[in-house]
């Protein structure tokens, strides 16, 4: 298989699809790679390591998508990406469409194979290819938040350790998944007041265990969210429901009950937002301000992390994208049915049922959606 990536292109995005470590595993199998000059330049990895490693290089991403059977990426495709797709692509990468119908349409309009890390699934129920970027996120969701509590983030002046005789921030944390923990370690780690809420009790009393009782838990609820909102100093948002859009917990109204000054992380804006209000920024522009509370809406929040995000999510990818390479598509989606729901569109359609049930009704009337 011709397996080929691309450089990033979202506003300061500059992790890379595949390593060299990657590419000298699929060469060593047999494949050809295909790699667009500087693809790696943004974690500091010239394109004379990918030569070494046996890829070719070539001029731009044009090059890539005309010669590779498989396009390996990080985020979404752009429009100019698109454009590039034909029947014969297969497309592995990041790709939230339940929160992008224009993406969605693209694609099926394509008729390209795509791949969504975000669904693949592991024999245990997990979302191995999702983990490392929601650690990643969840970790930085934390520091972000920390930054803009203060006057030169926009905040209120607030120092979320606090200090002998001053408290610290209260940090209220929304979803106790991967991404949702990785928040609560930095955040008390920082000695904040944290308070985890979520809908499974049994996660909850293992978060309990694994924060030695440190961190509150509590069993979510919109009475439960309401009563904590008024104290909250940072809200931090990471609820997943694999493939759908996220839940709106926080609507415009409920901003009344919050201070002046305190802040919204929305981790889970890839996936639409939990918030009412949530609108994607870029790590250009990441935050705005509604009814004196600030929000930091970053739809790539590892990205800011290149190098570590890269590394992370390159050792997770890198056995998908062998057995996509050495068995072909169609055999290894039927020998793994956890990749298998990895795939979210096939022969002009989206074949994923809840990305299907979200999309539902927003696109064109000419494209079908349905579950395969």
């Amino acid at each position: 298989m011709r397996v080929g990536t691309v450089t990033e292109i979202k506003p300061l995005e500059r992790r890379v699809g595949l390593t060299p470590a990657a590419v000298s595993l699929l060469r060593g199998r047999g494949h050809e790679v295909l790699v667009q000059a500087g693809a790696a330049a943004g974690i500091g990895v010239a394109d004379a390591a990918y030569v070494a490693a046996g890829a070719q290089i070539v001029a731009n991403a044009a090059e890539v998508f005309a010669g590779a059977d498989m396009v390996v990426k990080v985020k979404e495709p752009q429009a100019c990406e698109i454009a590039l797709l034909e029947p014969r692509h297969t497309l592995f990468t990041y790709l939230h469409l339940a929160a992008d119908h224009e993406q969605a349409a693209g694609l099926m309009a394509s008729g390209c194979t795509a791949i969504a890390f975000e669904t693949v699934r592991d024999a245990r129920g997990g979302l191995p290819l999702l983990k490392p970027m929601s650690q990643v996120a969840g970790r930085m969701a934390a520091i972000a938040g920390a930054y803009h509590l203060l006057t030169p983030g926009g905040g209120r002046g607030l120092l979320l350790s606090g200090v002998p005789g001053v408290p610290p921030a209260k940090v209220l944390i929304l979803g106790g998944g991967v991404a949702g923990a990785a928040a609560a370690e930095v955040a008390s780690g920082m000695r904040a007041d944290v308070t985890i809420l979520d809908l499974d009790a049994h996660r909850l009393a293992e978060l309990d265990v694994q924060f030695g009782g440190k961190v509150g838990t509590v069993v979510a609820s919109r009475e439960a969210l309401l009563e904590r909102l008024p104290d909250a100093d940072l809200v931090i948002g990471c609820v997943l429901v694999t493939g759908a859009a996220a839940p709106r917990l926080i609507t415009r109204a409920d901003l009344k009950r919050m201070r002046t000054g305190s802040v919204l992380v929305d981790v889970a804006i890839d996936q639409g937002g939990c918030f009412e209000t949530s609108r994607p920024t870029t790590h250009l522009e990441p935050t705005f301000v509604v009814d004196g509370v600030i929000h930091y809406c970053v739809a790539n929040m590892p990205g800011a992390a290149p190098y570590t995000s890269t590394y992370a999510l390159s050792a997770a990818t890198t056995p998908y994208v062998l057995a996509l390479a050495d068995k072909g598509v169609d055999r290894a989606l039927s020998d793994d049915p956890g990749l298998a729901e990895g795939l979210n569109v096939a022969r002009w359609r989206i074949t994923h049922p809840a990305v299907a049930h979200a999309l539902a009704g927003r696109l064109a009337l000419n494209l079908v959606v349905e579950p395969a």
